[in-house]
């Protein structure tokens, strides 16, 4: 969700993103080992732990770090993580759902209202914003994985209830309770998918301009830093040529 930072310096951009990629696997570690602690350590039988070890894969996360973070939900050590979600508009009226995974809530309450305030958005009380939105499974693709119709035809027989193309890739929609069945269908057919996991769909989109755009995007990569920050999720459409000049 986060948008790329531009730096005069080649060393300095690095050194940036290797700090951001270390953040991700930080917080792709914690997922895994959350997942593995709720449920099963065998994906097979874990769905969560699928999703979550499938969206690491995506990231490129070694093997081996991937295991580490499974074996470490067998520890009795392990920090006591909860999820916490968090609702409220953005520049342009947007509407977000921030959730968390955290060790302490104070903590988290208070960066989240902190960064929300700080960069033109503001926390609203629990139900506000997902209201307005459905909680789905979404199974993501590249467009490389196949046309449009080859992807549609795909879905619909594996048991998809929607399907979404662009040029940057194919959203697939299903139930929560059909989100694992279908993905399991599709793999054979497209391959692997990009990311299998719980995501919250607008029923409607708010369209925002240049203006709000630039500091809606500010907003979420501030969210997105944050270490407790698991996902951000809005109804907001950035027109192409608006994104471009971002």
């Amino acid at each position: 969700m986060a948008g790329h930072s531009k730096f005069k310096n080649i060393m300095h951009r690095k050194g940036a993103q290797d700090k951001k990629r270390s953040a991700l696997f930080s917080k792709l570690s914690r997922e895994i080992t959350v997942a593995a602690k709720m449920g099963m350590p065998d994906p097979a039988n874990n769905p969560r732990l699928r999703a979550a070890i499938l969206a690491a894969r995506a990231e490129g996360m070694p093997k081996d770090n991937i295991q580490r973070a499974v074996d470490k939900s067998q520890g009795g050590d392990t920090a006591n993580y909860e999820e916490v979600r968090y609702e409220g508009f953005g520049p342009g009226g947007v509407s977000l759902i921030i959730e968390t995974l955290t060790d302490n809530r104070n903590r988290t309450a208070t960066n989240v209202r902190t960064i929300m305030a700080k960069n033109g958005g503001n926390l609203g009380a629990s139900g506000s914003v997902s209201h307005a939105f459905e909680r789905l499974g979404l199974i993501s693709y590249k467009a490389a994985a196949g046309s449009a119709d080859a992807v549609f035809e795909a879905a619909l027989e594996a048991g998809a209830d929607d399907v979404q193309s662009s040029d940057d890739g194919h959203e697939i929609w299903t139930s929560i309770e059909n989100l694992h069945e279908v993905a399991r269908a599709l793999e054979p057919v497209l391959g692997e998918a990009e990311g299998t996991k719980l995501a919250w769909k607008p029923g409607t989109m708010v369209t925002v301009g240049a203006d709000d755009a630039a500091q809606l995007m500010q907003l979420i990569d501030k969210l997105d830093d944050d270490d407790d920050v698991a996902s951000v999720w809005g109804n907001y459409d950035v027109p192409d040529d608006v994104m471009a000049s971002l």
